[in-house]
């Protein structure tokens, strides 16, 4: 089965809204390389209405003037795009498709497909919140980005169950951005304070 593997830029008090305001003074090598690992070695990706409205805006346009970005660029494009949208899509950017059906049985569906490498996500929150709710997001990268944004949607609203993670690793970068990787835990450990006092320092 494949996974799927949502990227996301957030700041340090969880917006993700309109990174492009406030990630690029954080961006360098290290964070390229870890954009380029996820969504840039992608051969499938799954990418909200906005989120591809943004990307089919400005990669094709970067592709074809040859820049310094153009490679990265290229890479997008013959990605194949898979776009979730309850609105019936036309597409001009290249090996872009529309998610069809129920959404739950056709990202299912996709995730069984043949192949081992992972259906990548960059953005999408409201996409990453119904993989996370019906137990479909296998991983999800955060780039913490030491600055509180302090207004604009947060990955996390309100609302039940609590949703618990484990971390699988942690990087962090010259800029102070931290590199995390979750995936979904299952179930909450139990506790209170009872048993978190056995471990507070007895001196």
């Amino acid at each position: 089965m494949r996974k799927i593997t949502a990227g996301l830029f957030i700041s340090l008090d969880g917006v993700v809204e309109a990174p492009d305001q406030w990630h690029f003074p954080y961006f360098n090598d290290e964070m390229g390389a870890s954009v380029d690992a996820t969504l840039g070695a992608a051969d499938t990706m799954l990418l909200g209405r906005k989120t591809y409205d943004s990307f089919a805006g400005a990669w094709p346009d970067r592709e074809a003037a040859g820049g310094e970005d153009a490679h990265f660029a290229a890479k997008l494009g013959d990605a194949r795009k898979i776009v979730v949208s309850n609105q019936r899509l036309d597409f001009t950017w290249r090996n872009s498709e529309q998610l069809r059906g129920d959404f739950v049985e056709a990202v299912t569906a996709l995730k069984n497909e043949p192949g081992d490498s992972a259906i990548a996500m960059s953005g999408s929150v409201s996409i990453v919140r119904q993989l996370l709710a019906a137990g479909l997001l296998d991983e999800l990268h955060l780039l913490v980005h030491p600055i509180a944004v302090r207004k604009g949607e947060r990955l996390f609203d309100d609302g039940e169950p609590s949703i618990p993670l484990t971390l699988i690793s942690s990087q962090t970068f010259k800029t102070g951005v931290l590199s995390l990787l979750y995936a979904p835990a299952g179930t909450v450990g139990t506790g209170g304070y009872e048993e978190a006092r056995t471990h507070l320092p007895q001196d």
